[in-house]
């Protein structure tokens, strides 16, 4: 099982915004900024995320993005499942074709991890991680760095 920078960066955007959920619409040029995540790439993203009802959008001034729904009713699962990022790590995708037309020696091993990181990650949401303590560290770490937006691209929400 590998998450790749696109399930990574999905999570850590999502946590962005459920930590900012207060101040109003989230724009994608504060997250990009505050996360070092391109632009271009969150656009991308939030499209996906968007589509999934995970996120929602206003446009114009004052617009960004917001979340879809309540951040304990988003569980890091399902961000990662909306950008098509998967926790499946056997070598077949989970079809029992590992090896040739056959399920390889250590399917069931790879199979069971994959259900467990499942469930690992299904069961902790967006809330839980808001309410750790080093997550709030690391963003008031994060929001003391002043953030420009000329140096951005104007974003669409």
């Amino acid at each position: 099982m590998r998450l790749t920078t696109k399930g990574r960066y999905a999570v850590t955007a999502m946590l962005d915004l459920a930590i900012h959920h207060d101040e109003g619409p989230v724009t994608l040029a504060h997250i990009a900024k505050r996360q070092g995540i391109s632009l271009s790439y969150l656009e991308q993203l939030f499209a996906q995320l968007r589509k999934r009802g995970l996120v929602r959008s206003s446009r114009g001034p004052g617009g960004g993005y917001r979340l879809g729904r309540s951040a304990i009713d988003i569980a890091v699962v399902d961000v990662i499942g909306a950008v098509d990022e998967s926790v499946d790590a056997t070598r077949c995708g989970g079809m029992e074709n590992c090896q040739g037309d056959a399920r390889c020696l250590t399917h069931d091993l790879w199979h069971d991890l994959s259900r467990q990181i499942h469930e690992f990650l299904g069961g902790i949401d967006l809330a839980q991680l808001v309410e750790r303590r080093r997550v709030r560290e690391v963003s008031d770490r994060q929001d003391q760095v002043p953030v420009n937006l000329n140096d951005q691209i104007p974003t669409r929400a």
